[in-house]
C-alpha cells in the first residue's frame, strides 16, 4: 500500500523547490483516491499494476518523450547505453526454430570454452530450446545472468555425431556502439555510429586513430538511424570534430532548469579535413546535437533527409523497485539558437508517433520541395551566415530522397518474414568450410563472391512455403538489393559488421553522394557557403 500511495503522489519527487515538501491539494486528492480504491473497491486490487497505470496515465498528459520504464525495460536500456551486460557472449539467430551461433564475442566466455560459429544450441540448463518455438526474448533471458554464474548448454556441431556439452561462466559482454569503421579509399575514412552510449567516445577515438594511421584525411560520419543516447557523449564527440576552442556545442534550458552551456575544449581530434555527416528521419536527439553543431559552425556538410526532431532533454528519476521515470525537464538548442524539437500537442502521443508516416505520405521523404519552414524559424550559421531552420529536426545541406524503387512489396514480405536471413544461415551452414577456405579476407570476398542462381531459387522456395505470392516484376526490381543483402549478410557472418556495410553502402545513395562531394572540392565548399 505504501508503494501505491508513493507512486500516485509522484508530484512531490518532480519538484526541486522547498514548497514541494508540503503536500498540495492535488497530491492529497490522489493519495485519498489511492486509499479509497485499495480499501473499499468490491474486488481485490493489483496495486502494482494500478500504480504503473497511474504513472503512465499522468505522463501521457505531458510531452511524448516523458515515459515510465518498468524494471526490465530499465535493464534493457542500461545494457544498450552503458556499453555492456552480463551474458555468454554470442551473436545468434533463430532459423527453423533452431538457435544458430553466428559469431562469438572475441575473448568472451563462449569463445573461451570452445563454442564456434555455426554451432546449434539445443539445450540451456537442461531445457530444450530447439523445435519448441521458444521466443528470442526467452532464450536471451536464459543465457543472461549475473557475472560469475554458470550456464550449461548443449551444442550440435556439423560433422560431429554426438551432442557437445559446455559449461559457460557468464561475464561482462561489451555492447559496441560503432557498427563499422573502415577506409573507403586512400584518404577517406568511414565510421557508422549506432547510438551514443557510455563507451562511444572511447570507441570513436580508437576508430579515428586507426583510420588516421591508415591515411585518413576526410571522414564520413554515418548517423543514419541513430536514435540518440547520452547528451554528454554527443557533446564530447562534437568537441572532437569542431575546430575552435570554447565554441558553443549545445545549450539546454527549461522551466526549472537554468540555461546550461556545453562548449568545446582544446582537444580537437579532427578539426580540419572534409567532413560529411549522413542523417535521415531516424537520426534523433544526440545525433541532432552533433549534426546541428557541425552545421551551425560550418564545419562539415550534412547529407541525407530531415532528422527526427527530438529536442527535449529527459531526466531519469529512479524508483525504489528498479523502475524509472524519464521526465522531460529542458529543451536543447543548437549553437545558432535553434530548437530542433518538432511540434507536438500534450497528451496526443499517437499523432506525434505518426509523424514519419505523415512525412512519407506528404512526399517529404522523396522531395525536398515538400518541406516548408516559416520565416520565424529561420536562423543563420555562425561563420558563413547561411540560412538554416529550426523547429523540426536538422534539414540537410544536400537532400537525398528515400529509395522506393528497389523496395517492392515482394521484397518487403520476404524481409518481414526473415527469409533473407534464413537463406543466409542455411547457405553458410552448408558451405562454411569452403567459404573459409576460399575467402581469407574481406576484400577478396567483396571482389569475387557472387550470389548464384541456386541461392535465389532457394529464397523463392522459402517464400512460397510462407505463402508469399511471387511477383516477377517486383523480384526483378528488387534483385540488386536482394543480392546485395544476401552477400552482405554472408560477409557479416564470415567477417564483421564493417564487411556488411562495405557491401550495403554501395547501394546507399547518401553514402555515394558523400563520396562524390569529398572528391569535388568546389561542390563541397559551395554547400558550406549555402550556394
Amino acid at each position: 500500500m505504501k508503494r501505491f500511495i508513493y507512486a500516485i503522489a509522484l508530484f512531490l519527487i518532480f519538484s526541486v523547490c522547498a514548497k514541494a515538501q508540503r503536500q498540495t491539494d492535488a497530491s492529497k486528492k490522489l493519495s485519498l483516491a489511492a486509499y479509497v480504491i485499495s480499501t473499499l473497491y468490491v474486488d481485490d486490487v493489483n496495486e502494482d499494476k494500478l500504480t504503473e497505470d497511474a504513472i503512465r496515465a499522468m505522463l501521457e498528459q505531458l510531452d511524448p518523450h516523458s515515459t515510465y520504464l518498468d524494471p526490465q525495460e530499465v535493464k534493457d536500456m542500461s545494457a544498450s547505453l552503458d556499453g555492456n551486460f552480463d551474458g555468454v557472449g554470442i551473436q545468434f539467430t533463430m532459423t527453423n526454430d533452431t538457435l544458430y551461433v553466428i559469431q562469438t564475442v572475441a575473448g568472451g566466455p563462449s569463445e573461451k570454452v570452445g563454442i564456434l560459429a555455426g554451432d546449434r544450441i539445443v539445450e540451456i540448463n537442461d531445457t530444450v530450446v530447439a523445435g519448441v518455438k521458444m521466443s528470442t526474448k526467452d532464450i536471451m533471458t536464459r543465457l543472461r545472468g549475473k557475472r560469475g554464474t554458470k550456464v550449461d548448454v548443449t551444442v550440435l556441431r556439423k560433422d560431429v555425431p554426438d551432442p557437445i556439452p559446455f559449461r559457460i561462466t557468464r561475464d561482462k559482454i561489451p555492447v559496441y556502439s560503432i557498427d563499422a569503421s573502415y577506409m573507403v579509399d586512400k584518404h577517406t575514412g568511414y565510421i557508422r555510429l549506432s547510438r551514443f552510449s557510455a563507451t562511444s567516445v572511447q570507441e570513436f577515438v580508437e576508430a579515428m586513430l586507426k583510420l588516421r594511421r591508415a591515411g585518413m584525411k576526410n571522414l564520413i560520419l554515418d548517423l543514419q538511424g541513430n536514435g540518440g543516447g547520452y547528451l554528454n557523449t554527443a557533446v564530447k564527440i562534437a568537441d572532437l570534430l569542431l575546430a575552435d576552442d570554447n565554441a558553443l556545442i549545445v545549450y539546454t534550458e527549461g522551466r526549472r532548469s537554468p540555461r546550461t552551456e556545453e562548449k568545446t575544449s582544446s582537444k580537437h581530434l579532427f578539426p580540419d579535413g572534409k567532413l560529411v555527416v549522413l542523417v535521415d528521419e531516424g537520426s534523433a536527439s544526440a545525433s541532432e546535437i552533433v549534426s546541428g553543431a557541425i552545421q551551425d559552425w560550418d564545419r562539415g556538410v550534412i547529407v541525407g533527409r530531415r532528422t527526427f526532431g527530438k529536442g527535449l532533454v529527459q531526466r531519469p528519476v529512479p524508483l525504489p523497485d528498479g523502475s524509472m521515470i524519464r521526465l522531460t525537464t529542458a529543451r536543447y538548442y543548437t549553437p545558432s539558437g535553434r530548437s530542433i524539437q518538432k511540434p507536438y500537442t500534450k497528451g496526443e502521443a499517437k499523432a506525434y508517433n505518426e509523424d514519419l508516416i505523415n512525412r512519407y505520405n506528404h512526399g517529404e521523404l522523396s522531395n525536398a520541395d515538400s518541406i516548408h519552414f516559416p520565416d520565424s524559424l529561420k536562423f543563420y550559421t555562425l561563420k558563413n551566415k547561411r540560412v538554416v531552420y529550426g523547429g523540426g529536426g536538422i534539414m540537410p545541406d544536400y537532400f537525398i530522397p528515400i529509395d522506393t524503387a528497389r523496395y517492392t512489396d515482394y521484397h518487403r514480405d520476404i524481409a518481414a518474414k526473415g527469409l533473407i536471413n534464413q537463406e543466409v544461415t542455411s547457405y553458410i551452414d552448408r558451405n562454411r568450410k569452403e567459404l573459409n577456405a576460399n575467402y581469407k579476407n574481406v576484400d577478396k570476398f567483396i571482389a569475387t563472391f557472387e550470389v548464384d542462381e541456386k541461392m535465389l531459387q532457394d529464397l523463392k522456395s522459402l517464400a512460397e512455403k510462407e505463402k508469399i505470392k511471387y511477383n516477377e516484376e517486383d523480384f526483378q526490381k528488387s534483385l540488386p538489393l536482394i543480392k546485395a543483402q544476401l552477400k552482405a549478410l554472408i560477409a557479416r557472418d564470415l567477417f564483421d559488421m564493417s564487411a556488411y556495410f562495405k557491401i550495403m553502402n554501395q547501394y546507399n545513395d547518401s553514402y555515394q553522394k558523400a563520396l562524390e562531394l569529398i572528391g569535388m572540392q568546389e561542390a563541397y565548399e559551395q554547400l558550406l557557403k549555402g550556394k
